[in-house]
């Protein structure tokens, strides 16, 4: 069963594109929000496996959202698609995502972060020990 992800981002020409580039690579996009707290009620709701997390949005931030994630969903896996490209970023914000992708790169870089999240949860599920 393919994964089920969470596109989250307040432009609706960043969801829309980002869409079009996982159903493109045959992902399934299972629903969209464009802030924290529509992330939150709809992860509550569809169970996502994956949320595509965009970090700079008004109201709830991505980074916000992402804790609260945590809380209710400890299992489902968080990509930060993000305008920020440092390290000290990332450094900071590690605990509370499985990646990181920056918005410049998000065309080549995506689909192979999502691929390895996704391989590894499919391991970390088989119930004969993926081996």
């Amino acid at each position: 069963m393919p994964a089920r992800i969470l596109v989250v981002d307040d432009y609706q020409l960043a969801r829309r594109t980002i869409r079009t580039l996982l159903e493109w690579h045959r992902f399934n996009v299972c629903g969209e929000a464009q802030d924290g707290q529509e992330a939150i009620d709809k992860v509550i709701e569809l169970k996502p496996d994956v949320v595509l997390l965009d970090v700079n949005m008004p109201g709830m931030n991505g980074i916000q959202a992402a804790y609260q994630i945590r809380q209710i969903a400890p299992s489902t896996k968080i990509i930060f698609v993000t305008i920020h490209e440092t390290r000290e970023f990332t450094s900071a914000t590690h605990t509370l995502a499985d990646a990181f992708v920056a918005k410049s790169d998000a065309g080549t870089e995506l689909i192979p972060a999502l691929n390895r999240l996704v391989e590894n949860t499919e391991k970390d599920t088989d119930p004969v020990g993926g081996s």
